[in-house]
């Protein structure tokens, strides 16, 4: 790969959302991965505060609340991995602290590995997916216990 198309490549992903960018080529492998703007309004996941109580809106959709509790949900569709690789450990566990900033889950989307991290600090309560699970954009994922 010439100089010419890595600046390119620098150039693109640093004028969209993507932060984080792998890309193999005739046995050169190059990653590209920016910060994340902390005055961005906009998080790139969505985290919401529940309230405990069944709500049913339509007779084919029933949505579970839980009180106190923080649903870390899907930023993009994809599929959802708990782990790096097969064979590794899970980035989290129930009833495991994390920290503000830490990896939770990987999704992949397109073929790119999308490290997702945690937008709140505290205990994680229950992993409401599968590994290898498809997942929506909003769909919850992890619920997160902010005051344990």
């Amino acid at each position: 790969m010439e100089f010419q198309q890595i600046k390119d490549l620098i150039s693109l992903v640093d004028s969209t959302d993507i932060t984080d960018f792998e890309i193999e080529n005739k046995g050169c492998r190059i990653r590209i991965r920016k910060e994340r703007k902390e005055t961005n309004p906009v998080p790139s996941q969505r985290v919401e505060q529940l309230t405990l109580e069944p709500v049913v809106s339509t007779p084919e959709q029933v949505v579970e609340t839980y009180e106190g509790l923080v649903a870390v949900t899907a930023p993009m569709v994809g599929t959802f991995y708990r782990s790096p690789a097969p064979d590794a450990e899970p980035f989290v566990q129930v009833g495991e602290a994390i920290t503000q900033g830490q990896i939770l889950y990987i999704i992949e989307a397109m073929k790119m590995m999308n490290e997702i991290e945690s937008e709140v600090k505290g205990v994680v309560k229950q992993i409401l997916v599968e590994n290898g699970e498809p997942v929506e954009y909003g769909q919850p994922l992890l619920l997160i216990d902010p005051k344990a």
